[in-house]
């Protein structure tokens, strides 16, 4: 199944969090991009941490190049960005995804959220 639609240009799909949910059921990797008092407020399970302002610096360490890669923010802009640096660094396009409702959406769907470190 194709997830999302892609804009002109854009180096990755874009998708709601019903759909990052399911992908994320069927291995992929949730990544959030929000700073650090934004993950403690609440954030998917299994999310990884990475920032985006740190993105460029531990994408290559720290995200797996096997998975498709679902970045999230509190509204889709960072997450659009981060998915952007992951594309510029080599990740396979097809496996980026932008979550454009963001994470206070996919807390209010009551999807599996997590809190604190």
């Amino acid at each position: 199944m194709i997830y999302g639609r892609q804009e002109p240009g854009e180096p990755y799909r874009r998708i709601t969090v019903q759909e990052a949910h399911e992908l994320q059921q069927a291995g992929g990797q949730v990544v959030d991009v929000r700073r650090d008092d934004e993950w403690e407020a609440g954030h998917p399970v299994d999310a990884l941490h990475v920032e985006v302002d740190n993105m460029l610096t531990e994408a290559e360490e720290r995200l797996p190049k096997d998975k498709d890669l679902l970045f999230i923010c509190a509204a889709g802009v960072r997450s659009g960005l981060a998915a952007e640096m992951a594309a510029a660094l080599g990740f396979d396009q097809e496996r980026l995804y932008n979550v454009e409702q963001g994470v206070p959406v996919w807390m209010g769907e009551n999807l599996p959220t997590a809190y604190g470190q």
